[in-house]
């Protein structure tokens, strides 16, 4: 596949796109926008911004994040500010809410929204997971919606969640995994992976990653099995990449986990 910054420039350069067309579904081009079979609905949620929803999530992390009034709450790759606001609600006025992304459109159109809504305790940063635009020790709770499977370093990625994390702190994720064997076709489509399909990973590896970084009691509180439209999948995939999928990728999944420091 691309190397790691050209991966991050396809997925970047994608999110962009979508911001300024105010796109829908975790998808990255005209053939993928429309595919909503990732996502949950938002609108029952206290905190609901229509504005901030641009339907690229696939879970509901903050539902089982257990975040607390007065918490502050980092959300990771927070796009136009949807778990953002969702989070605020919860924290409060006592509480503070920062949304990290590298994707300049998307902070523009978080910081226009939260403009609209006059919160003074919520603010958007820009800055690479990898790479966490902030101190050591800052965060109750750490929440991310289908944006770790599109971080080529995941090791690095949850390494910063510990980091700034306070040491009583924990994170609550939703994101893509898979079961079985990736087909190779799907491996090296660049359109597939900011579709966040191709860059995920086992489920059991994305477990261990986040063991292995130090944090305990993980637990897995959702799983939804993610059906791909054959349509969609015939866009990328020949013939014997189809077979190839279908006989050796157990399932696409979305899994909401929670790990404490």
């Amino acid at each position: 596949m691309n190397s790691r910054e050209e991966t991050k420039e396809i997925v970047k350069e994608k999110y962009g796109q979508i911001a300024k067309k105010s796109g829908s579904c975790c998808g990255t081009d005209n053939k993928i926008i429309g595919y909503t079979v990732m996502q949950d609905k938002y609108d029952h949620l206290n905190g609901y911004v229509k504005d901030a929803d641009l339907g690229l999530g696939c879970g509901l992390p903050t539902e089982y994040a257990g975040i607390k009034a007065g918490d502050t709450v980092v959300d990771l790759g927070s796009g136009a500010g949807n778990d953002v606001f969702i989070a605020r609600s919860i924290a409060g006025e006592n509480g503070k809410v920062i949304g990290i992304d590298f994707t300049e459109e998307m902070i523009e159109k978080a910081v226009e929204n939260n403009k609209k809504l006059g919160y003074s305790n919520v603010e958007f940063k820009f800055g690479d997971i990898e790479e966490i635009p902030l101190e050591k020790g800052q965060a109750d709770v750490v929440v991310s919606n289908c944006v770790l499977n599109l971080v080529p370093d995941k090791e690095k990625a949850f390494a910063e969640i510990y980091r700034i994390l306070k040491d009583d702190g924990h994170f609550c994720v939703s994101d893509i995994v898979i079961k079985g064997t990736m087909t190779e076709e799907l491996k090296k489509s660049a359109v597939m992976y900011a579709g966040c399909v191709s860059g995920a990973v086992q489920e059991e590896e994305y477990l261990q990653i986040i063991k292995d970084t130090g944090f305990k009691n993980v637990e897995i509180k959702k799983s939804k099995k993610i059906e791909l439209p054959v349509e969609l999948l015939k866009e990328y995939l020949t013939e014997d990449g189809l077979k190839d999928y279908y006989e050796n990728l157990k399932g696409i999944v979305s899994i909401t986990v929670v790990g404490y420091k």
